[in-house]
């Protein structure tokens, strides 16, 4: 049984900085994909970064993030994290771990190829 649990939310002025973390248990394949997903109220989730392992490793991240947020991944913890800079208010939301297995990059940034998930963590962004 995989478990994903988050942590590293809060609240955090624009232009301020956050790590959130998901530590997984249970994730033994060699062929899987962790992944953030965030969801502000009134609004679609919305894919935010990917780590995927396929022989080697890849990485994903949205436009909207790109250059800000980066995506990394401590095998050795089991724990994905996910480094915000340069917040700004349009990033708060609700900020989500997923994982599954034998996800293609065709298919990291889709939240219905994902089995797994954790309970997500709040970022607020605000002054």
């Amino acid at each position: 049984q995989v478990q994903l649990a988050e942590s590293g939310g809060g609240l955090v002025q624009p232009g301020g900085s956050l790590r959130l973390s998901c530590a997984a248990s249970g994730l033994t394949s060699r062929n899987h994909a962790m992944a953030w997903f965030r969801q502000a109220p009134g609004k679609e989730r919305e894919f935010v970064a990917a780590w995927r392992r396929s022989g080697g490793t890849t990485t994903y991240v949205s436009d909207s993030v790109k250059g800000r947020f980066t995506v990394s991944r401590d095998n050795a913890k089991n724990t994905l994290y996910l480094e915000m800079n340069r917040l700004r208010p349009d990033d708060a939301g609700l900020y989500s771990c997923a994982a599954g297995l034998g996800l293609i990059t065709s298919t990291v940034r889709q939240g219905t190829a994902y089995a797994y998930w954790g309970q997500g963590t709040q970022v607020t962004v605000s002054s």
